[in-house]
């Protein structure tokens, strides 16, 4: 089926279809079950939880211990239905759940989903740090290397001396 012939693909989703079909919304189906299949996908909609600063804040709170979603949402400033918003999300990845006790919703966090994104992340540890002290102080060795022989270089022409010159 061409992108075209695709329901709720717009004209300029359909022209880009054709150049990028792995990441386009209007991709063919197996393509799309493909992307969604991968380890890397779980991972993704991690990490997209965690680009919100409000999320992140809402598992700091949560880092304390369980917490009832009106005590979640009592310090942020915004409204109840908009933490149960980022609360669902957050629930969606994984990284809490929640549990109704009697009227009341808890949420607790789930430290499994965020050991996935640190053991992704711990691959990265494997570079070494870049140590820029040390790359500092060469950078004012080169500069005062190349302020001596500017003022050599001065030297040279003021006494009209150019043997001296580099």
């Amino acid at each position: 089926m061409a992108a075209r012939d695709r329901p709720g693909c717009s004209a300029a989703l359909q022209h880009r279809g054709k150049f990028n079909h792995m990441v386009d919304r209007c991709a063919p189906g197996p393509y799309r079950q493909a992307m969604r299949d991968t380890p890397s996908a779980e991972l993704d909609v991690v990490f997209s939880a965690l680009a919100d600063p409000t999320r992140r804040a809402i598992l700091a709170l949560l880092l304390e211990d369980d917490m009832a979603v009106t005590d979640v949402a009592a310090p942020l400033p915004m409204s109840l239905a908009a933490v149960s918003k980022h609360l669902a999300i957050l629930a969606a990845a994984g990284l809490i759940s929640q549990e109704k006790r009697g009227r009341v919703k808890w949420c607790k966090i789930e430290p499994d989903a965020l050991r996935a994104a640190s053991v992704w992340m711990q691959g990265f540890g494997q570079f070494e740090p870049v140590e820029l002290d040390a790359f500092e102080r060469f950078l004012a060795a080169e500069a005062a290397d190349w302020a001596a022989l500017e003022t050599e270089h001065r030297a040279a022409a003021a006494d009209g001396d150019l043997s001296r010159s580099p």
